[in-house]
């Protein structure tokens, strides 16, 4: 592109129509100030949609700016729910024209010797983080990887999870964060929503063969071009890919700006399969932003990442992005051995981590036999399902930290209750909204406000709120009312004091550990053996995880299925381990009400009473 594109602003900055030529650099040839790039930057954003830093390292060749003038103009952007306020938004200042790596990674120029990352014995710098990305992002770029096509990131907790996200967002290519426990039947809809180019799995995990799933899966999915390894061979392998070496050519200029796909992310939701969400950098940088300062995250936080990476209350809430936006250190780990936990937070000196209630329990169980110096831990962050007020009270008596409970939702709205909260608060209630601006109803089953102190249903909206489902226009007419608020599905009582308590669901979700399990989707498959003439699905009550899958059968013949017949039946239909059943109760009948419509009523009620197994004896 003609560097004439650019005339105009920089004559208004005082440069001679002689001196705009391609090859002229902005610092070391036409002489700008520090004031006179910022001018220019604003400028490019004004006029062309362009959003670059022009005062750090790289000093910019006219023709490169005019290039990314092209780009801006040229580049596809996915079509995703407009959020109706976004003007607004921006006008308030709580949307910033930043990217997330962009923020993440100035940490390098004021502190590149700090410690970022811990993994295992592996420690990476700040300087060797942005290194990386910048590495990872030209390499992608050499394998075919570009913005905007999505790349699906099925990763466990480990360096180059991290290094990978931030390289797709600095090329615009929005990484859909996955649990690595999902499997092909789910992979499959998320493959097909968002249609990605590229995939990163691990070699093996836990006896799942990845790249084996992912080969079935591209006969599907003809636009899975790459699929990248962790441990694999040559240029696809991710540790070789996001090592903190540079990168093959020039650094490839930011691929996407604030208003662009920072990620995807997933909600199961009522319907089964999953549901995709876009989280843009300006919308997600104020969850970040907000979160962080609400969990009194600083430079000096050491974050331990126990939870799956790829969830959004280890990823923001503030977590790994929160952390290290801030300057703090993340330590990666997951949450497979209570004690490595312990002897984490002991070793790292670790001062925040987050947990579901399960882990919490688990922990507690080896603390009363165990002695580990957990003295530096400050917070301890528990969500995923809501926090029973006697385990509550156990880790406040136990831990030394203040406890913080969570309840927030991938949609957007998240309640935290403060650092500062009496101790009744924070045994009681999941907190209160993390911003001002985020707005509540709770209503009945008309969506009807309901008396102050009364039960409802939770409906929100707000800065961080998504505007609906990403290609999935019945999906959003469901889960979103006309004026733009989301439907939680979660049966809740606002207090006086503003902090809300969960009461139940609206939605037939299992919360088995703080994943969800979808009743209906899970009884669609096993109608589907011919053994089976009904299924219903309920809540168990675990003393670990909360809720376990109960399966209901009503045999077609002689012989019902057994617990191990269904198991090896949906995981051959590529269902994730945590939606298994782990108690099979046969019926003659299952019970109904009305004109046959399935009682989940009394069937919750007969799970309940159920007296705890342990799910190997194979009832």
């Amino acid at each position: 592109m003609s560097v004439d594109v650019l005339r105009d602003v920089l004559q208004s900055l005082g440069v001679t129509r002689d001196e705009i030529t391609p090859e002229a650099r902005l610092r070391a040839d036409l002489e700008l100030s520090s004031v006179e790039t910022t001018e220019l930057e604003l400028e490019l954003d004004r006029g062309f949609g362009v959003r670059v830093d022009l005062w750090d390292a790289k000093d910019y060749r006219l023709e490169e700016l005019a290039e990314l003038v092209r780009q801006a103009r040229d580049r596809p952007r996915l079509d995703i729910p407009r959020v109706p306020a976004a003007d607004r938004y921006r006008e308030l200042g709580l949307w910033r024209p930043e990217t997330l790596d962009a923020v993440i990674l100035r940490q390098a120029a004021t502190r590149p010797g700090a410690v970022a990352l811990v993994y295992g014995a592996r420690r990476m710098t700040y300087g060797e983080l942005a290194t990386a990305v910048e590495g990872a992002a030209g390499r992608l770029r050499e394998l075919g990887v570009s913005g905007p096509d999505p790349v699906v990131v099925q990763l466990p907790n480990t360096i180059e999870y991290v290094v990978l996200v931030l390289a797709l967002m600095r090329l615009g290519a929005p990484p859909v964060l996955t649990l690595p426990t999902l499997r092909a039947y789910e992979l499959d809809r998320i493959l097909e929503l968002t249609q990605a180019t590229a995939i990163a799995v691990p070699a093996r995990q836990r006896r799942a063969d990845h790249p084996a799933m992912v080969a079935a899966l591209r006969d599907r999915h003809p636009k899975l071009a790459t699929v990248l390894i962790s441990g694999g061979e040559g240029p696809s392998d991710l540790v070789r890919l996001c090592a903190p070496e540079p990168g093959p050519g020039d650094v490839p200029p930011p691929g996407a700006d604030a208003a662009d796909p920072a990620l995807m992310l997933l909600s199961s939701g009522t319907t089964g399969p999953p549901k995709v969400m876009v989280r843009t950098h300006e919308d997600y940088g104020y969850v970040v932003r907000s979160t962080t300062e609400v969990a009194g995250v600083e430079a000096d936080t050491v974050y331990l990442a126990a939870l799956p990476g790829t969830h959004t209350f280890t990823l923001a809430y503030p977590g790994i992005l929160g952390t290290l936006s801030a300057g703090g250190t993340v330590v990666l780990a997951g949450p497979e051995d209570p004690r490595r936990a312990l002897d984490l937070i002991q070793r790292e000196r670790v001062t925040h981590t987050a947990a579901v209630p399960g882990l919490v329990a688990q922990w507690l169980g080896v603390l009363r036999g165990e002695r580990y110096d957990l003295s530096s831990l400050k917070v301890l962050q528990v969500g995923g399902a809501k926090l029973d007020p006697d385990l509550a009270e156990q880790a406040v008596k136990v831990l030394p930290c203040t406890l913080q409970q969570v309840y927030g939702m991938s949609e957007g709205l998240t309640n935290f209750t403060r650092l500062d909260d009496p101790l009744q608060t924070i045994l009681t209630t999941q907190g209160r909204p993390a911003t001002p601006h985020d707005e509540i109803r709770i209503v009945d089953e008309d969506e009807r406000p309901v008396p102050p102190g009364e039960v409802g249903q939770l409906l929100t909206r707000g800065p961080y709120t998504i505007a609906g489902y990403y290609r999935d226009p019945e999906a959003t007419a469901k889960a979103f009312t006309a004026d733009g608020f989301y439907r939680t599905g979660d049966l809740v009582k606002l207090l006086p004091d503003g902090n809300v308590q969960v009461t139940g669901r609206v939605k037939n979700l299992i919360n088995r550990g703080g994943e969800k399990v979808c009743a209906e989707e899970l009884e669609e498959f096993v109608r589907q053996m011919p053994e089976v003439a009904a299924a219903g699905v309920a809540p168990a009550p675990h003393p670990v995880y909360g809720e376990t899958v109960c399966l209901f059968v009503v045999p077609a013949g002689p012989r019902p299925p057994d617990l191990r017949d269904v198991r090896r039946y949906l995981t051959s239909c590529g269902l994730a381990g945590h939606k298994l059943p782990e108690r099979l109760e046969v019926l003659p009948a299952l019970p109904v009400i009305g004109v046959g419509k399935l009682d989940r009523t009394a069937l919750r009620e007969r799970a309940r009473s159920l007296e705890s197994v342990n799910p190997a004896s194979g009832r």
